[in-house]
């Protein structure tokens, strides 16, 4: 086996969350390499703050969610995403997990672009928007939300969850007023604002994801290849049974029954054969 098949094997064997870790990995380092050679790409994946400009690069709502630029902005994104994914996977399934993510990472980009296009008063330069940030903070939310007194262990004592979220949020808005990335707490907050509501509304028995999921099913089927099979025809003869002329089928099911018995011989001895069996064996044996 080869690396990249290697690769590809260990790729299969992560969970969805790990998976979008290392997805994040890889695109990190890709941006590491070529976003001095070839700035201009990322231009295509980064969300814009302009409206209009968002309009001709929709799918950047989904696409900034993927790209870091700075080392500890991925690391510290994909530490939370790892401790989070152990407890979300184990309570729900995975493509519940996956939405939360996804649907809080358009929910921030929305937040995002509603602040400066809204009111620009408070976000009044242009600016673009990249990082996991929002789709971390809806799946945190949406745990502190759903299991509010689940005990964190954190060194010597036990914090609970909604402890956490509580105080992520709050510096999530005292950034918004007078913080140097006011457009990130901004998604952050519509993140963790889409984690409570799939929470809340989980509760009362109303998984809000189900119609994403179906889209989102629907989106990637486009991007398979389809394997149409090759049809073979096959032109039945007259006296033909199974594909088999007669006398060639009655004498394949006369292989197998002797096989059967002679099986039963070699496990229980000849006596154990029935009348019936016997006198086949005897009859084949001519």
């Amino acid at each position: 086996m080869n690396q990249i098949e290697q690769l590809k094997y260990k790729y299969a064997r992560l969970n969805v969350l790990e998976k979008i870790i290392a997805i994040n990995s890889v695109i990190f380092l890709f941006a590491l390499i070529f976003r001095r050679l070839v700035p201009g790409v990322f231009k295509w994946l980064h969300l814009p703050s302009d409206f209009y400009d968002f309009l001709y690069k929709p799918w950047t709502i989904i696409t900034y969610g993927f790209l870091h630029f700075d080392l500890f902005h991925v690391l510290f994104n994909m530490l939370w995403l790892y401790f989070l994914g152990r407890i979300m996977l184990n309570l729900f399934n995975p493509k519940m997990a996956l939405n939360i993510y996804l649907m809080g990472i358009i929910a921030g980009g929305l937040a995002f672009l509603f602040g400066y296009n809204v009111i620009p008063s408070v976000f009044a330069s242009s600016a673009y928007l990249l990082g996991a940030s929002a789709g971390v903070r809806a799946i945190l939310i949406f745990l502190c939300a759903y299991m509010p007194d689940k005990d964190i262990r954190f060194f010597t004592f036990n914090l609970k969850l909604w402890w956490i979220g509580a105080v992520l949020i709050g510096f999530d808005v005292l950034n918004i007023i007078g913080g140097n990335n006011a457009g990130g707490n901004l998604a952050h907050l519509g993140g963790a604002a889409l984690g409570f509501i799939y929470a809340k509304q989980l509760a009362k028995g109303h998984d809000i994801g189900t119609g994403f999921g179906r889209f989102m099913d629907w989106v990637t089927s486009l991007f398979k290849a389809s394997k149409t099979p090759k049809m073979k025809t096959v032109h039945k003869q007259k006296g033909n049974v199974a594909g088999y002329k007669k006398e060639e089928f009655n004498q394949l099911n006369n292989q197998k029954k002797i096989d059967a018995i002679l099986d039963k011989i070699s496990k229980s001895g000849y006596d154990s054969l029935s009348k019936e069996e016997k006198e086949f064996l005897f009859k084949a044996g001519k």
